[in-house]
């Protein structure tokens, strides 16, 4: 076993002890459709500026949500912007040594390198403890509220940029963000380009065939057709046929498993990197450089 399959294999036993009872979805399967959550959601916040935190008000009906924005670099209408999403149980507003934030790592250590303005956009039940996550993330409802949010909050941003200018977008995430990368291509497109880190579109396999199934409740596990039901998306994402998604996979990744999610990518050049989950979200410079590689073509295409 090399050394990256090993990592991912080892975190997701930990994770399952730490888990213990709390599982992914072990209280309850009960949800509605990502597209449906969406549109139901309701998010308000402020026109952009430069150097803004903002916590939004957000809501799904009586339950509230706590998505929020910061603006890391703005250098105006007239240039590029990307916008970001971190992956799970991050902090991306922090930036004290180490916080686990991807953000950081790839895109405010080295931001002068970015003609563009960057956003990162923080999602709901990433301002608490991780007991409280966990608490959460027990109702498959809340999983999917989470990544709904992030995924209208993101449209939401592109939204109010457009109704400035016609600047390129890019829609970027890793892992948990790479998801709401590939969701809001399939329900919303708006982006001029989406460079999903380390996801796909089948999001139920990574709960039910992945070595991180240890961490899904053993209720979900005999629920198949219901995970899949409520969180593959592959088929509204495959409708979508402009040629604008540049995908990272990682060949031994343990969670978003190669040979698995490489199928949501066909008719796609896929960059692939040699490392597991955990290794590859450490690359930074290989997601850096991918980013600006897709950002210097959308501006050449104007």
């Amino acid at each position: 076993m090399n050394k990256h399959i090993f990592l991912d294999n080892l975190i997701s036993s930990t994770g399952s002890l730490i888990a213990s009872k709390r599982k992914f979805f072990s209280q309850s399967t009960a949800s509605r459709p990502f597209k449906e959550l969406i549109q139901s959601i309701e998010i308000e916040f402020p026109s952009l500026r430069s150097a803004m935190t903002c916590e939004t008000t957000a809501h799904f009906g009586d339950i509230p949500l706590d998505p929020a924005i910061k603006v890391e670099k703005w250098m105006g209408h007239d240039y590029p912007t990307i916008i970001y999403h971190h992956g799970n149980n991050e902090r991306p507003f922090n930036h004290k040594a180490g916080a686990k934030n991807s953000f950081y790592t790839i895109f405010v250590k080295s931001k002068d390198q970015f003609q563009a303005n960057l956003i990162v956009v923080r999602a709901p039940f990433h301002n608490c403890s991780l007991s409280q996550y966990q608490d959460r993330m027990a109702f498959l409802l809340y999983f999917m509220l989470m990544i709904a949010a992030s995924v209208k909050l993101n449209e939401l941003i592109i939204q109010e940029i457009k109704l400035h200018c016609q600047s390129p977008i890019i829609t970027c995430g890793i892992s948990l963000g790479g998801w709401v990368t590939n969701l809001h291509r399939s329900y919303y497109n708006s982006s001029s380009a989406y460079i999903p880190l380390l996801a796909g579109t089948y999001l139920g396999e990574l709960f039910l065939q992945s070595s991180y199934k240890k961490l899904t409740g053993s209720n979900a596990l005999e629920e198949p057709d219901t995970i899949r039901g409520f969180l593959n998306f592959n088929s509204d994402f495959e409708k979508v046929k402009e040629e604008n998604v540049f995908p990272v996979l990682a060949l031994y990744d343990r969670f978003i498993e190669y040979e698995i999610q490489k199928k949501s990518y066909e008719g796609y050049e896929i960059k692939s990197i040699e490392a597991g989950h955990v290794t590859g979200a450490l690359s930074a410079s290989v997601f850096r450089d991918r980013c600006i590689d897709v950002l210097n073509m959308i501006s050449e295409r104007g």
